[in-house]
């Protein structure tokens, strides 16, 4: 999660800047964002197509979890766990 707060954070900064100078952003257009999404949503499309198509096949997983979600949102994190938190070989 420290990724995405600390890429917000320096696109906030940077806009701040922007603003302070009185420069336009070379950000796309909202209309180019919203037609991003559809082509990530659009990939979706053939996937679950073939898997109404071919149940058997898609039956042992769910496709919206093991396709969709990856990557449309990217890996997110993952949380460290208890033995992890450690390094290993060391002790206090």
């Amino acid at each position: 999660m420290k990724p995405y707060v600390l890429s917000l954070a320096l696109g906030l900064l940077v806009g701040v800047i922007y603003a302070l100078f009185q420069v336009r952003s070379p950000a796309p257009p909202v209309i180019a964002l919203v037609g991003l999404l559809g082509i990530l949503l659009g990939e979706q499309i053939p996937p679950l197509v073939k898997g109404w198509l071919k149940p058997e096949a898609a039956a042992a997983t769910s496709w919206l979890h093991h396709q969709v979600k990856p990557h449309v949102f990217g890996e997110l994190p993952q949380c460290a766990k208890a033995g992890q938190a450690a390094a290993p070989g060391k002790e206090a």
